[in-house]
């Protein structure tokens, strides 16, 4: 089996190609602002790194967020009309325990805080332990303040873009891992980002932006 995966939550774009006992055979990473995002590209990259074509593809996992609103649309667009074009199942994860199940893999003790910057002067962030072998949430993920986050971390190691000594941010490995270790539903039809708020223009405008159609 070989699972495409797709990460696009953050200013970087992580694409992977990981076989079913979730070891990497290609990865590719680039950041938006010096790239030009090209995510087909990036995509084509791992594919040629690992030598696969799109007819071997058996699985498409998508980090679903929260993150990047404009990014997170692009990756879960991109990931079902892969999934559709190769008639494989889509498979999704939270961005936020992609982030920390890389922490998780190299250390499994106690707690860990993913946190991602939200903009607007919040975060985002999860706390995840391992459970069984699995990554497992042991609170919601939230949007916050920073303020928030000492409260919400408490005892958890902190790690992710936002006022941590080692940025990092999801890999598209880990958002296949997951993926694996999961129910593996098909979300083809279904599937959607996780924003966890409301975009800008819903708080602006809520009964619709100014002369277009309104909601019923």
């Amino acid at each position: 089996m070989i699972i495409l995966a797709i990460d696009t939550s953050t200013r970087f774009q992580s694409v992977a190609l990981v076989d079913e006992r979730g070891v990497a055979l290609a990865e590719a990473t680039r950041e938006l602002a010096r790239s030009g995002a090209d995510l087909l590209a990036t995509i084509d990259a791992a594919c040629v790194g690992a030598n696969v074509a799109p007819l071997d593809i058996d699985a498409v996992a998508v980090g679903a967020g929260p993150g990047s609103f404009t990014g997170l649309r692009v990756g879960m667009a991109t990931a079902k009309g892969i999934a559709f074009a190769a008639r494989c199942p889509l498979w999704t994860a939270s961005s936020l325990a992609a982030l920390a199940h890389d922490e998780l893999a190299r250390d499994p003790s106690g707690a860990v805080v993913a946190v991602l910057d939200a903009r607007r002067g919040e975060i985002y962030a999860g706390a995840y332990r391992i459970d069984d072998g699995r990554v497992v949430a042991v609170a919601p993920e939230r949007v916050m303040a920073p303020s928030e986050l000492a409260a919400y971390a408490a005892g958890a190691r902190v790690i992710g873009d936002y006022a941590t000594d080692e940025p990092r941010t999801p890999t598209a490995a880990a958002v296949a891992r997951l993926a694996l270790a999961g129910a593996r539903v098909d979300e083809l039809a279904t599937g959607a980002p996780s924003y966890i708020r409301r975009a800008e223009a819903e708080i602006r405008y809520p009964d619709g932006v100014p002369g277009a159609l309104r909601k019923r």
